[in-house]
């Protein structure tokens, strides 16, 4: 069985037909750097490297490879160019709307960094300076990098020991004034406005097949509508649907020079320049594919993706690199991951249920149930993201890195469970990344070996190269004069005050008191046990133990 995906342009389920099977190209919008990024952000960009993952796998079949290709697959797995931007032009806060009439991002960022600065919040140790947006996205870029690898994202990972994967868009900048003077050149866009003031726009028009990655058709796009025009952005426009390529304000935060004055540049062409770092590069001026022929395999991004930023994105990528631009897809494979829910509700901080990476790390929760967490539910179903759940991909990791430490001492003998595992998870994994029923082969698995051994272990070694969680790195446990802290509950001054508290209260045989301080931490979430020598075990409570 194929690799099957549901691709977004053609929305159906299709066999993947990479160009070349044995070296696939993929390319992820990454995240524009003016905050951190959240959970929701991460849950589609885990879902993307889950794809690359599998796509990496010895298991992973395609329907077009080659006998050859399949035996080295089958060896040593297949390689993938797998490239995500980092987003380091500010844009506008309106970018949906047109990105003519918001406000810069960066400068947005610069008030929040100003007011932490006063306030003393910024982290110990760094020194930027508010006003400058180069410096502002580089502290955010440099968080979420390491955010990132700390959730196994294999694309920053790479990006370590080679900077082109994560291309940043102001390094584009120059390769964007020729794809847009190109796209000029063509009859694709067009320049509005006197010198001081110059727009140019990308005509649609010149594009009948804008629209089929979304459905929103031209004619179905007048003023107002779509939520991604408005009327103080339609003058000189020839369609209500024309998008920003550049803008002329030498006022912006972030300028540039060129042929159209000091400006920058609009939200949609930086990625139809770098996305060409994915297939090797290219001259953005000259490259032309035959026909309409897919410029790149595989395309990633969060539905809020798809409209405006995708479509505008695969219309003058089209226009600009094939020679026959209608009908022409872009991408091979268009991949959107759905929304994120947290607690059954969007994410909001009033609610109190907005989540960054880091602020699940700083409560002492490990990256790996994070990760699980945020991939088990099917990229195309909206995933409800729950303090139960994460406790229970925690208790799932637990377990397998049980049964992975007793395979790599235990005996070596064939287990026929062992073979259907293998089995069981490439099918699922072919079936549109069904990682759900994937996860379950794997427990049905862990609970049928008794004794596992060297055969267990090595399949767990290519399963996990999948889903990406046994190789993360771990807590450890951390102790203090009063307790033992178990991986991933961190030594707290109100904790250790409560135990000192409670161990007094034992002293004095106050044991009402005692059994207070314990139910106070259990309100905590967390859960003690008295060790041999006077030391207490604090460790998360189960949920619904507390």
């Amino acid at each position: 069985m194929p690799l099957r995906l549901y691709n977004s342009l053609t929305k159906q389920i299709e066999d993947f037909r990479p160009a070349d099977p044995g070296c696939v190209s993929f390319y992820t919008c990454g995240p524009t750097v003016y905050d951190d990024a959240h959970i929701g952000n991460f849950r589609s960009f885990l879902a993307a490297d889950l794809l690359r993952r599998f796509v990496e796998s010895p298991l992973c079949e395609l329907a077009n490879e080659t006998p050859e290709q399949k035996t080295r697959r089958e060896r040593a797995g297949r390689r993938v160019t797998h490239v995500m931007n980092i987003t380091d032009v500010g844009h506008m806060t309106d970018d949906a709307e047109g990105g003519e009439s918001g406000e810069d991002r960066m400068a947005v960022a610069g008030r929040r960094l100003e007011e932490a600065k006063k306030s003393g919040k910024l982290p110990p140790g760094v020194s930027i300076d508010p006003r400058d947006p180069f410096q502002i996205a580089k502290f955010y870029e440099s968080r979420f990098r390491e955010d990132a690898r700390a959730l196994g994202l294999k694309v920053s990972l790479d990006a370590e020991h080679d900077e082109s994967l994560h291309p940043k868009a102001t390094a584009h900048v120059p390769g964007m004034i020729r794809l847009i003077a190109r796209l000029i050149g063509n009859s694709n866009a067009y320049v509005v406005g006197a010198q001081g003031v110059r727009v140019v726009y990308f005509d649609v028009r010149s594009f009948p097949a804008y629209g089929r990655l979304s459905g929103n058709t031209v004619e179905a796009l007048r003023a107002g509508e779509g939520g991604r025009v408005s009327a103080s952005n339609q003058a000189g426009k020839r369609s209500p649907a024309d998008f920003l390529l550049w803008k002329e304000d030498a006022s912006h935060i972030m300028k540039w020079d060129s042929p159209w004055g000091w400006g920058y540049p609009g939200w949609h062409i930086e990625c139809s320049v770098m996305s060409l770092r994915a297939r090797g590069g290219g001259d953005e001026a000259t490259l032309t594919l035959p026909g309409g022929a897919p410029i790149i395999d595989l395309h990633s991004g969060g539905e809020d993706n798809i409209f405006p930023h995708h479509e505008c994105e695969l219309a003058q990528s089209c226009c600009a690199f094939n020679a026959s631009p209608a009908g022409a897809p872009f991408a091979s494979m268009w991949f959107h991951p759905r929304f994120l829910l947290v607690e059954g509700t969007k994410m909001s901080k009033s609610k109190g249920n907005f989540y960054t990476a880091r602020d699940l790390f700083a409560k002492g929760i490990e990256p790996a149930a994070i990760r699980l967490e945020l991939i088990k539910t099917h990229y195309r179903t909206q995933a409800n993201f729950t303090m139960q759940g994460l406790a229970d991909s925690q208790r799932t990791i637990d377990r397998w890195r049980r049964f992975l430490a007793a395979a790599q001492t235990g005996p070596d003998a064939a287990h026929v469970a062992t073979d259907a595992c293998r089995v069981s998870f490439a099918g699922a994994m072919h079936s549109d990344l069904n990682i759900a029923e994937a996860i379950a082969s794997i427990n049905v698995w862990v609970s049928s070996i008794e004794a596992p051994g060297a055969r267990e272990a090595a399949l767990f070694d290519v399963l996990d190269r999948v889903i990406g969680v046994l190789g993360l790195k771990a807590p450890e446990a951390r102790q203090s004069d009063l307790g033992v802290y178990a991986p991933g509950v961190p030594p707290d001054p109100a904790v250790e005050d409560l135990l000192r508290k409670r161990r007094d209260a034992r002293a004095a045989k106050d044991f009402k008191a005692s059994d207070s301080i314990r139910d106070e931490l259990a309100s905590m979430g967390l859960a003690i046990k008295d060790m041999p020598g006077g030391k207490v075990e604090v460790r998360r409570a189960a949920p619904g133990k507390a």
